[in-house]
């Protein structure tokens, strides 16, 4: 409180004692106690009036014990059953919560992680996922600016994310508690199967599989591929106690059009404790025909690189680089991507008129934008000798295909003539076109659909820094590549326009997300965001019946069917007002990734304890972790003293009061005949 305050409610003491001195004695004819009574009423209703004008700020202080937050984290995952571990981990959860000691020095918390990390005390060990990686993510967010200990009651074996070893913070100290039986047993695995999503019919198509074993004796395992009652490939493969890991690769008969299923199996005369991780089921689409894309270029740029490997990351999809005098036949390609025209494309774009081939055309800093205004009729160039870099703007209410915002604002700029261009046809804008942050209004990525015929037009160069700044975001380039694959997808194909749009995979692995997204375009084909979509799900096997509604996200509708049991569904999709409907099917395959392990992972768990400066503790040492921790004394608790400051003003009490003294003091003189 400041001294002006204080003088202001000495005065204010001074004003509301003379008013009432002044009415009730200086006037008065007698100085009954009555007169006292009713002054010191009238004295505290004047001065509580001033005090709210004053509205003095009244500080309070409390203290605070901030204790150093304990998280004590427990594996949910199925794994843990797999090894018959959860009524330890259970036990040792309990152990470390119910301890009065560690209550009394930490904050204890409470949480379990599978795929995903969320505070929890009841554990139900039925995750599908392992992912230690969150762990290190949400504690760093949850105890901002705290250094703290965490321990992790779990496994160590990580079925998802990235490697946690390395994700914790080092000032951080981890203690995980291993549960689990660590005896070494004789375990054959297939730890890795690689084969493509796509073959094609008639053709072969590799699948590379990894083997691991865990023994001392020299054994000879028989690994084949069959399919149904069919074995297709077998072969054997030998493990010793210096030859712990072998890799073999096998070519298979694409003899079938459609979804195809294989099991990969793995077996020795050796008795096994778990033989759940001897098999992998895997499944191909197997396509009767591949998608020949051209990119006809007269000059060498990284754009050109860039392009080829994205499209190329779909095995349904084979590029060709060709110079436009080379060319011999157009009717050879699906999609002509015609890169930076000039002069020299004269031939191509007078034989396609024929053809009738999707192009995609790409321009910059080389084209011939006089010619090419000749060519096409869908934008008129109008450009100066000067360049320009733009930036891409993302179009939400882009409705030709399903695509997400890959972070094109976040891309460096495309290289391009300046100029003025004007569109003269029907386009549709995925992305426009900024210059140093100001919207040019002009397009960048267009498309266009004319009497069949599908064109597109990235207006710029150096999108290959596209490609690699997605790789920068996300440590991948597959979003990228899967935006690439949309556009060559959109032009390799000529079929009309589908009011419902539907995606999904044809397979997928048991605990894996299975998300279907759909689409619905009204008459004018804009995208309705009231439309009604639900989806019929039937298992072919038990014939059981489920129906969900799909939700809106940004532009598209959604829904999520993780939990399915492995097998083979049959669904529909239906739009309620309108009954559009699609119908398709998918197989979930019986895979459980959880059960895979035959003991805990104690390398790496031993590792991110070392890193972190931790220690690695197994389930019969949960006594010794808590001697350890109430050991330390980096970890102390606080003193805070927090300040509260409140006007007075707030105190709504304090009207209350001078309401109740006027009111008395009214009832008090009226009674007496004072009024």
């Amino acid at each position: 409180m400041t001294t002006n305050t204080i003088l202001l409610i000495v005065l204010s003491i001074v004003i509301a004692g003379g008013l009432s001195f002044f009415q009730y004695y200086f006037k008065a004819k007698n100085k009954s106690k009555l007169n006292l009574f009713l002054a010191l009423l009238r004295f505290a209703s004047i001065f509580g009036i001033l005090l709210l004008l004053i509205n003095p700020v009244i500080t309070t202080s409390t203290l605070e014990i901030v204790k150093t937050p304990l998280p004590i984290v427990v594996d949910n995952s199925s794994s843990i059953v797999a090894l018959k571990a959860n009524n330890k981990a259970q036990e040792l959860y309990t152990a470390l919560v119910s301890n009065t000691d560690l209550q009394d020095k930490f904050d204890v918390q409470s949480y379990r992680f599978d795929a995903d990390f969320e505070p929890s005390e009841k554990f139900d060990f039925k995750g599908h996922q392992t992912n230690l990686d969150a762990i290190a993510k949400d504690l760093r967010s949850i105890n901002k600016n705290a250094v703290f200990p965490t321990v992790i009651i779990t496994d160590g074996n990580q079925t998802n994310g990235n490697k946690y070893v390395y994700s914790f913070d080092a000032n951080n100290k981890v203690f995980p508690l291993v549960v689990g039986d660590t005896a070494k047993v004789m375990d054959l695995k297939i730890t890795q199967l690689n084969v493509n999503k796509y073959a094609f019919y008639k053709n072969k198509f590799p699948v590379e599989v990894f083997f691991q074993y865990s023994g001392d004796k020299n054994t000879i395992a028989d690994f084949s591929i069959s399919q149904g009652n069919t074995i297709l490939s077998k072969q054997n493969i030998s493990f010793s106690a210096t030859k712990k890991t072998a890799v073999a690769t096998v070519l298979l008969p694409a003899n079938r059009i459609g979804s195809q299923v294989f099991k990969a199996t793995l077996s020795s005369k050796e008795k096994e404790v778990n033989t759940y991780n001897n098999t992998k089921k895997f499944a191909v689409e197997v396509i009767d025909q591949k998608t020949n894309i051209a990119i006809i270029t007269a000059i060498n740029h990284p754009d050109i690189a860039a392009f080829k490997r994205a499209i190329e990351s779909n095995s349904q999809r084979k590029v060709t680089v060709i110079n436009p005098k080379e060319i011999n036949s157009l009717r050879d390609f699906t999609i002509l991507m015609l890169y930076q025209p000039t002069a020299a494309f004269k031939k191509v774009f007078d034989e396609n008129k024929l053809a009738g081939i999707n192009t995609f055309i790409i321009t910059g800093t080389h084209t011939d934008f006089a010619f090419l205004n000749q060519q096409q009729s869908n934008f008129d160039f109008k450009m100066s000798s000067q360049k320009e870099d733009y930036l891409a703007s993302f179009n939400s209410q882009f409705n030709l295909f399903a695509t997400d915002n890959i972070g094109f604002e976040n891309f460096p700029p495309l290289e391009n003539t300046y100029g003025k261009v004007t569109v003269n046809g029907l386009v549709s804008v995925l992305l426009s076109s900024k210059i140093r942050n100001i919207e040019t209004n002009a397009p960048l990525l267009t498309f266009s659909e004319n009497q069949g015929k599908r064109s597109a037009y990235l207006l710029g160069e150096n999108s290959w820094k596209w490609r690699l700044q997605s790789h920068v975001d996300s440590d991948s380039f597959d979003k990228y590549d899967l935006f690439i694959d949309k556009v060559i997808q959109f032009l390799a194909s000529n079929n009309s326009k589908k009011s419902l749009v539907v995606n999904h995979e044809t397979f997928y692995n048991s605990g894996e997300s299975i998300e279907i997204t759909a689409q619905y375009f009204n008459k004018n084909y804009e995208f309705d965001d009231k439309a009604r979509l639900t989806i019929a799900l039937e298992n072919t096997k038990t014939k059981q019946t489920k129906n969900y509604d799909l939700l809106k996200s940004n532009n598209a509708y959604k829904v999520n069917l993780d939990g399915l049991a492995a097998g083979n569904y049959n669904f529909r999709v239906t739009e309620l007002n309108s009954k559009t409907s699609y119908s398709s099917h998918f197989e979930i395959l019986d895979f459980d990734i959880e059960k895979q392990f035959v003991n805990p992972d104690v390398d790496k768990l031993q590792q991110l304890a070392a890193n972190t400066k931790g220690q690695a503790y197994f389930s019969d040492q949960v006594n010794q972790l808590i001697k350890s921790l109430l050991a330390d004394e980096s970890y102390k608790s606080i003193q805070k003293n927090n300040a509260t400051r409140s006007p007075l003003i707030d105190w709504y009490w304090m009207l209350v009061l001078i309401v109740i003294f006027l009111s008395t003091e009214w009832f008090v003189r009226k009674y007496n005949g004072l009024l």
